[in-house]
Order: C-alpha cells, then sequence, then structure tokens
C-alpha cells in the first residue's frame, strides 16, 4: 500500500459533505491538506473539523470552480505554502433537479460550469504542479447518475457522464507522467445535496465518510494498477 503521510492534497468543494469527509480522512492520514469552498462560515467550521482529524496542516481558500482564475490562484496558494502538490480531489458540484422545459438557460449553465468545467478548470492548473513532483493522483467525484439517467436531472446527468469521459480520456494523457486519474461514481449519499436533510435515509444511503475511504483506497493503490472507476451504492437500497 502506498503511504499518503507527508503528501499534499487540495479538495475542492472541502467544506461540506463528500468534500469535507475526503478532507478529514487525508488528514488523518498525515496529508498537507488545501479545501476550496465559496462560503466563509463554510470554510471556516470546515478547518475546525479538518484539524481535529489529525496532526497534519490545513489550508482552507475561498474559490469558485468555475472561475480559472480562482482555482489556479487556489492551487498555487497550496504549492506556495505547502511545497507542491501531489493529490487532487475534483468534488465540487451542485444540482438543480427540474425538467429541461422549466429550466433556465443560467441553471443548465450553472450545472455544467461547476461540475463539469470546473473539472477541467483545476485539472488544468494542477498538472504541471503533479508534473514537478514526478507524478501524483486525479480522483474525480462523479455519480451513479452518470450513467444512469433519471427525470428532472438532466443537466445534472450531463454534467456527471461528461466528467465519466473526461476522466477517462484525461487518464491516457497523463498515465506517462505516473499521474493517475481515477473517478468515483457514489449513488445515493447522506449529504442532504438534493435538497433534503442528511439524516434523511441515512439508515439506507451510502455515508460520506464511506466514500472517502473508497477514495482514500485508491490513493493508497499499489502503483502498477489503477483502478480508474469505482462505482459504490447502497447495499440494501428500499424496495420498490
Amino acid at each position: 500500500m502506498e503511504t499518503l503521510r507527508g503528501k499534499v492534497g487540495l479538495v475542492t468543494g472541502g467544506s461540506r459533505g463528500i468534500g469535507l469527509a475526503i478532507a478529514r480522512a487525508l488528514a488523518a492520514e498525515g496529508v498537507k491538506v488545501s479545501v476550496t469552498g465559496l462560503n466563509d462560515a463554510h470554510l471556516s467550521a470546515a478547518r475546525s473539523q479538518i484539524e481535529s482529524a489529525g496532526p497534519s496542516s490545513v489550508e482552507t481558500l475561498r474559490a469558485d470552480v468555475r472561475r480559472y482564475e480562482d482555482i489556479e490562484r487556489a492551487i498555487n496558494a497550496t504549492v506556495g505554502r505547502f511545497g507542491g502538490l501531489d493529490i487532487l480531489i475534483n468534488n465540487a458540484g451542485v444540482g438543480i433537479f427540474a425538467d429541461v422545459a422549466d429550466m433556465t438557460p443560467a441553471q443548465f449553465s450553472e450545472v455544467l460550469d461547476t461540475n463539469l468545467t470546473g473539472v477541467f478548470n483545476a485539472c488544468h492548473a494542477a498538472i504541471p504542479h503533479l508534473r514537478r513532483r514526478g507524478g501524483g493522483s486525479i480522483v474525480n467525484i462523479s455519480s451513479l447518475a452518470g450513467t444512469n439517467p433519471f427525470v428532472k436531472a438532466a443537466a445534472y446527468c450531463a454534467s456527471k457522464a461528461g466528467v465519466n469521459a473526461f476522466s477517462d480520456a484525461l487518464m491516457q494523457e497523463v498515465r506517462h507522467d505516473n499521474i493517475r486519474v481515477s473517478v468515483v461514481a457514489p449513488g445515493s449519499v447522506a449529504t442532504g445535496f438534493m435538497q433534503g436533510e442528511a439524516s434523511k435515509g441515512a439508515d439506507w444511503k451510502v455515508s460520506a465518510d464511506e466514500v472517502a475511504e473508497v477514495v482514500l483506497n485508491l490513493l493508497r493503490h499499489p502503483a502498477r494498477s489503477l483502478p480508474s472507476r469505482v462505482e459504490i451504492r447502497p447495499t440494501r437500497p428500499p424496495k420498490k
């Protein structure tokens, strides 16, 4: 198993939900962690939670992944503080769920620009730094919605299908730079992401900590092979 202690990681959308769980898990493994978010109060609360997970150093950065200059600034700040970058977790995401006829063009763009263009922006800014370290890992958080479309989710499903295709292509582009690209595609996760309370369905949904454990396992996986896509779903969802 690969050791993570002492490595440097950045988690986009790391102030809540799956991103926060991943950041906490990385800190517990001794990774120096930066997280991005849009809300100063959420970032402040996240810092204390991540710091409590382990002795690692933590940086919180306000950045909108839709804006290339924002994520480039966050990555440069991470490299400036910690000396490099080894791990990029693209987790920032948004869901707006409505029929296509009812969704505004601005809403469609918000979903695609955050969930897909944001992944490109972060990867584009991070790859030169990963190459300077002699390699690293990129993990893109997708969704089972990328391969299992459902009504009122055309924009979201399209964005996650795009993440899957983008990741597959990028994996082939950078594999000989010792940069490993993987996708983690969760199903129903108890985070309140889809306009609900985090506690709703928590008795059967996947937990954010369980998604984080999958990410850690990918990062620790022996360098000789690459699990390039992992799907994670509830073991026993309610019967229909």
